[in-house]
């Protein structure tokens, strides 16, 4: 069985297969290099108002950096966020600027702002997106750094890098449909889910190289357990497994009995469906869930050519500060420091963000081969 992975990893740092597209659909035109006149001249454009809302603070940075923002009055969001639309109309209520949103898979949305960047057309103020597309971005100096007191509040999870922030963080758990898996037959360790009696019944994602990396991480490093042991505990994980893209889609196939349990769910996938009566869960009602629990930040990047800088650095603002309320109300874990934390107690592993693009080739490829030990599912 032959499976293709999702290209953040290793296609996503062969930024010359994707700038050789050609020029955005978007693009009027420019230098086709994103590194002419144009390119020099927008991006000192940014940086010196950057530069100034960088070296403020308090109620004069706010007052300042809204009356500018305003007088600018437009702002573009390339996102992969499924909330955006709760935190844009939360934005422009309280601020007189006018939102332009395009919005699609991470990859999909690093490849536009490659290609335009490319074509020399600078049609985005904001980036907001997942840990590695964020990276990517930044390892191509698409990034300018962000300052504030709001940043300092943020986890240190969530501060990687000074080129961009985290604004919310994706938890990857084992969930399981509550019909099928009864009080007191749930899951308690991963190690269970490779075993026999289990064949069938679990979900996999095709995508997952970052909780797969994750893994190996815990296992290995922490665990002491041999290479040859993390391999065959996720082949064999793999062989009990429906392989699914895309977490949305795992998510309600889970809801709907396709199998019983999946392995690298979001646990606000599990939570909104939960909420709105579908038989699913990540935690027994008398203890605690399969863990670690892997985390991985998302967040937001201002680009270093913004035609809308003061926009830019005001959305940022504005998602971490209100903004962190709609990312609670929607299930998500917070960036902010001292917040409520939903996996307050539980074992967390992060994602090794580093390591996932030092080496993404060899994590493609050890993912690609375990999954490919899975069912399909189309």
């Amino acid at each position: 069985m032959s499976f293709r992975l999702r290209p953040p990893l290793a296609a996503l740092t062969a930024v010359g297969l994707l700038t050789a597209c050609g020029g955005s659909p978007t693009s009027t035109g420019g230098s086709g290099g994103g590194e002419g006149r144009e390119d020099s001249d927008a991006a000192a454009a940014a940086a010196e108002v950057y530069d100034t809302f960088n070296g403020m603070s308090g109620q004069e940075r706010t007052d300042e950096l809204v009356a500018c923002a305003e007088e600018e009055g437009e702002l573009n969001v390339y996102t992969s966020n499924s909330d955006m639309d709760a935190l844009v109309e939360g934005f422009t209520d309280l601020y007189d600027i006018d939102v332009s949103v395009y919005r699609a898979s991470g990859e999909t949305v690093l490849q536009r702002l490659l290609q335009e960047d490319g074509a020399g057309y600078y049609g985005a103020d904001v980036f907001e997106v997942d840990s590695i597309e964020l990276d990517a971005a930044e390892q191509e100096g698409l990034l300018y750094p962000y300052e504030s007191e709001l940043r300092d509040s943020v986890r240190e999870e969530g501060k990687p890098s000074e080129n961009w922030t985290g604004t919310r963080f994706n938890a990857f758990v084992v969930g399981w449909n509550t019909d099928n898996v009864k009080p007191g037959e749930e899951p308690t360790t991963l190690e269970e889910l490779a075993e026999p009696e289990w064949k069938g019944r679990v979900s996999m994602e095709l995508g997952d190289v970052d909780w797969f990396t994750a893994m190996h991480d815990y296992y290995v490093e922490e665990q002491g357990m041999s290479e040859e042991e993390y391999t065959d505990l996720m082949t064999r994980l793999a062989s009990n497994s429906q392989v699914v893209k895309g977490h949305t889609v795992q998510g309600e196939l889970l809801a709907a009995g396709q199998f019983d349990v999946g392995v690298s769910m979001y646990s606000h996938t599990v939570d909104k469906a939960a909420a709105d009566g579908a038989p699913v869960a990540w935690q027994p009602a008398d203890g605690s869930p399969v863990e670690p629990i892997i985390l991985r930040p998302n967040g937001i990047g201002l680009l270093k050519t913004a035609t809308n800088p003061c926009a830019a650095t005001l959305f940022v603002d504005y998602e971490l500060s209100e903004g962190q309320d709609l990312v609670r109300e929607a299930n998500r874990i917070s960036s902010i420091a001292g917040a409520e934390d939903p996996l307050e107690g539980f074992e967390v592993y992060p994602v090794p963000l580093d390591k996932l693009l030092e080496e993404p080739a060899s994590w493609d490829k050890a993912y690609e081969d375990v999954v490919a030990n899975g069912q399909a599912i189309e």
